[in-house]
């Protein structure tokens, strides 16, 4: 079924609609919110508060953007919000390993499939500004193009473009540093 339509048929109440929309999306809420918290339990708890929202504020879904879009939004900013309230969260919880899947992408983030490596980039990625964290994840773990992760952070794709780049470069520099015998991303 069509995601407008679902959206509609929640506006009405459709309790059934509301669990489908869950079924398909819960998925890769779960996935954005581990992404930023790295804990089972607070990723759980997002994606519960995420689609709460989304059932609170079905009948204020304009369409001006895709529902996923909306969604995803919804999402991050529920993340990014449960880190800024618990400043103290603990980045070394239970990691399971869909975690440490990274893409190598066409667009120059080639990463080094090994634990250690991975680790480090995961580390580096989580020092990254709150936009740039953002914008590697939606772009290459969740694997987004990037005019839909300038829409969900409501941002210009040259502005998405720009804060890959300078997230890149902070990587590469820092990763090299680190591993000086080894080009974990080029």
């Amino acid at each position: 079924m069509d995601d407008n339509l679902l959206i509609g048929l929640i506006k009405n109440g459709d309790r059934s609609a509301f669990i489908e929309l869950y079924n398909i999306y819960s998925e890769s809420v779960y996935n954005i919110a581990f992404r930023y918290v790295k804990n089972i339990q607070s990723a759980e708890e997002i994606t519960q508060d995420v689609f709460l929202s989304i059932h609170r504020n079905a009948s204020k879904f304009r369409g001006n953007a895709a529902v996923r879009t909306w969604i995803y939004r919804i999402a991050v900013n529920t993340s990014l919000n449960a880190i800024k309230k618990n400043k103290n969260h603990n980045n070394t919880l239970e990691v399971d390993s869909s975690y440490n899947q990274l893409k190598t992408d066409k667009n120059g983030l080639s990463l080094m499939i090994d634990n250690e490596a991975i680790d480090s980039v995961l580390y580096e990625i989580d020092l990254l500004s709150d936009r740039e964290k953002t914008t590697i994840i939606l772009s290459y773990i969740e694997d987004l193009p990037r005019q839909e992760v300038a829409d969900i952070m409501q941002l210009s794709l040259k502005a998405v473009e720009s804060l890959l780049q300078r997230a890149k470069g902070k990587l590469r520099e820092r990763l090299n540093k680190k591993y000086p015998d080894r080009r974990i991303i080029k």
